[in-house]
Protein backbone atom coordinates (compact mmCIF):
# COMPACT_ATOMS: atom_id res chain seq x y z
CA UNK A 1 0.00 0.00 0.00
CA UNK A 2 1.32 3.01 -1.22
CA UNK A 3 0.95 5.98 1.85
CA UNK A 4 2.12 9.48 0.98
CA UNK A 5 2.54 12.62 3.70
CA UNK A 6 2.12 16.23 2.75
CA UNK A 7 3.92 17.75 4.60
CA UNK A 8 5.47 21.00 5.82
CA UNK A 9 8.84 22.13 8.42
CA UNK A 10 7.66 23.18 12.08
CA UNK A 11 4.01 21.14 11.57
CA UNK A 12 3.35 19.69 14.97
CA UNK A 13 0.46 17.59 13.29
CA UNK A 14 2.49 16.64 10.65
CA UNK A 15 5.58 14.94 13.17
CA UNK A 16 2.71 13.54 15.39
CA UNK A 17 1.53 11.65 11.86
CA UNK A 18 4.81 10.59 11.01
CA UNK A 19 5.83 9.07 14.23
CA UNK A 20 2.76 7.22 14.79
CA UNK A 21 3.36 5.80 11.36
CA UNK A 22 6.80 4.44 12.20
CA UNK A 23 5.67 3.35 15.34
CA UNK A 24 2.37 1.35 13.30
CA UNK A 25 5.63 0.04 10.96
CA UNK A 26 3.96 2.02 8.19
CA UNK A 27 5.74 2.46 5.35
CA UNK A 28 4.95 5.85 3.55
CA UNK A 29 6.49 8.52 1.50
CA UNK A 30 6.75 12.30 1.92
CA UNK A 31 6.42 15.09 0.19
CA UNK A 32 7.67 18.61 2.05
CA UNK A 33 5.73 21.26 0.69
CA UNK A 34 8.35 23.79 1.41
CA UNK A 35 10.64 21.86 -1.38
CA UNK A 36 7.55 21.06 -3.47
CA UNK A 37 5.14 24.47 -3.46
CA UNK A 38 3.69 23.56 -6.64
CA UNK A 39 1.90 20.38 -4.88
CA UNK A 40 0.27 22.59 -2.77
CA UNK A 41 -2.09 23.58 -5.64
CA UNK A 42 -3.08 20.26 -5.93
CA UNK A 43 -4.23 19.87 -2.31
CA UNK A 44 -5.98 23.19 -2.49
CA UNK A 45 -7.83 21.79 -5.09
CA UNK A 46 -9.06 18.79 -3.62
CA UNK A 47 -9.80 21.68 -0.19
CA UNK A 48 -7.48 21.40 2.13
CA UNK A 49 -6.06 23.90 4.00
CA UNK A 50 -4.43 21.99 6.75
CA UNK A 51 -1.76 19.37 6.95
CA UNK A 52 -0.73 17.10 7.01
CA UNK A 53 -2.65 15.45 4.42
CA UNK A 54 -2.99 12.08 4.18
CA UNK A 55 -3.50 10.08 0.71
CA UNK A 56 -3.51 5.97 1.46
CA UNK A 57 -5.98 3.43 -0.92
CA UNK A 58 -7.67 6.20 -2.56
CA UNK A 59 -8.80 7.86 0.79
CA UNK A 60 -7.22 10.81 2.16
CA UNK A 61 -7.61 13.35 4.99
CA UNK A 62 -6.45 16.06 6.82
CA UNK A 63 -4.81 16.43 10.43
CA UNK A 64 -3.77 14.38 12.78
CA UNK A 65 -5.76 11.37 12.92
CA UNK A 66 -5.07 8.45 14.83
CA UNK A 67 -8.32 6.70 14.17
CA UNK A 68 -7.62 6.54 10.59
CA UNK A 69 -3.97 5.55 10.62
CA UNK A 70 -4.60 2.78 13.45
CA UNK A 71 -6.96 1.64 10.24
CA UNK A 72 -4.36 1.58 7.80
CA UNK A 73 -2.18 -0.63 10.07
CA UNK A 74 -4.84 -3.18 10.64
CA UNK A 75 -4.32 -4.71 7.18
CA UNK A 76 -0.11 -4.70 7.78
CA UNK A 77 -0.49 -6.27 11.31
CA UNK A 78 -2.67 -9.09 10.20
CA UNK A 79 -0.02 -10.04 7.40
CA UNK A 80 3.03 -9.33 9.69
Amino acid sequence: MLITIYTKNNCMQCTATKNMMDKLGLTWQLINLDDEPNAIENLKALGYRQLPVVMADGEHWSGFRPDKLMRLAQPQQALG
